[in-house]
């Protein structure tokens, strides 16, 4: 069939058409209105999936009626076309409605009753052919609507079962990224924790060099005093520096104990506090706290830790004198402390790897904060998202389970 006429055309079609044709060309009726009738019934059939199953089973109703009545009504060959739309109402309605529509198709057959004369009757030899033909309608249509609904039913379980599988397979994909990042995170600790090492003996050295440098130069030599100056300077910046790699690279140690979640964050503002500078000295916090979180255990330093560094991100990420909010809140099976600022935003791009190590977009940063925030949240046991639209502002969720075990 040309690619045109599928549109139109099912492959089944051919067979409707087919038998139309074969009813009109061998009945023994020659009317034109049969013919017309029967070739208005395979027109409905064929085009049943766009008029719709209700329309299509009242329009065969319709059709069929006549048809058999000007075919012999009561003793007409043609009651078996009364199949059509019993067999549309089976596989397309539930029992309730397959039933009613078999009634009617019954009843519309059994009415042709009432056409016949008075010396007209049915002869006792042809009453369980009537019968027969009434209950073969019901009988049909019972069966239809018991197979097609164990069809629905296996479909149902397959479409389950797919998207069971596709939400398998997502978790999986997901599954592998952290075994990646863990496996990446891992072999970057060790790297890290070695160079460090190998670092801060010749940084000691330097250090020690300069220190006795600016002692022993003259006075005079202001620029040598002042070069010494900068290579301390230098080293203990570097020092500082290995120091954060250390803290990202060595396992964390919990010290976990049952505690009030909102005097955690208390500490962790007061932090914020002492530290904040620049621009973001200006920015201030406004605490909403969920009144019902019960105590956790949680390691107190480690979270406040994890809430200074979100806050400090805030804060340098909002316009000056601004406000940053950090909220609470009970759910399920987790609480939520939530770290929200009207800032710049972050770039869409930029979100799945902003938790990685070394990634930064600030000029002087060095990228470990936010990869040290998301490994203390992951030993606790918790989770961190981020939602950020530019131009509107960030929000960082972290996740903790209320029953650590």
């Amino acid at each position: 069939m040309p690619s045109a006429w599928r549109r139109y055309l099912r492959p089944q079609d051919s067979v409707w058409l087919l038998l139309f044709s074969a009813l009109a060309a061998f009945s023994p009726e020659r009317d034109p209105i049969v013919l017309v009738l029967l070739g208005a019934l395979g027109v409905v059939q064929v085009l049943e999936p766009r008029l719709g199953a209700l329309a299509s089973v009242l329009l065969k109703l319709g059709l069929c009626y006549p048809l058999i009545g000007e075919t012999g009504g009561i003793s007409s060959s043609f009651y078996l076309i009364l199949l059509l739309p019993v067999i549309t109402a089976a596989t397309n309605f539930g029992l309730l409605l397959t039933a009613v529509f078999t009634v009617l198709a019954c009843g519309e057959y059994l009415s042709f009753l009432l056409f016949l004369k008075k010396d007209e009757y049915i002869p006792p030899d042809q009453v369980f052919e009537l019968v027969l033909r009434v209950l073969f309608l019901p009988v049909v249509g019972y069966l239809t609507h018991q197979l097609a609904e164990a069809n629905r039913i296996e479909t149902r379980k397959a479409q389950a079962a797919a998207e069971q599988l596709a939400a398998a397979n997502q978790s999986l994909k997901e599954a592998e990224a952290e075994v990646r990042r863990s496996d990446r995170l891992a072999a970057l600790g060790q790297l890290t924790a070695g160079l460090a090492h190998e670092l801060r003996n010749p940084l000691a050295t330097m250090k020690t060099s300069a220190e006795m440098l600016a002692r022993t130069v003259d006075r005079e030599n202001a620029v040598a005093k002042e070069m010494a100056s900068y290579i301390a300077t230098e080293v203990d910046r570097t020092n500082s520096l290995i120091t954060r790699f250390l803290d990202f690279a060595r396992p964390q140690h919990l010290r976990v104990a049952t505690g009030e979640l909102a005097a955690m964050i208390d500490r962790a503002v007061e932090r914020f506090d002492r530290e904040k500078s620049g621009a973001a000295a200006t920015v201030s916090v406004y605490k909403n706290y969920s009144p019902d979180i019960p105590s956790l255990a949680f390691d107190a330093e480690l979270m406040e830790r994890v809430v200074s560094n979100l806050l400090l991100n805030a804060a340098q990420a909002s316009p000056p004198d601004s406000v940053v909010t950090v909220k609470t809140r009970l759910l399920d099976s987790n609480v939520e402390i939530a770290v929200i600022d009207r800032g710049s935003g972050i770039d869409p791009k930029n979100l799945e790897s902003i938790f990685n190590p070394f990634f930064t977009t600030k000029s002087d940063g060095v990228g470990l904060g936010l990869a040290v925030v998301s490994k203390i949240v992951d030993e606790h046991g918790g989770q961190i998202t981020v939602e950020s639209t530019p131009g509107e502002g960030t929000v960082f969720r972290v996740y903790l389970p209320l029953d650590r075990r």
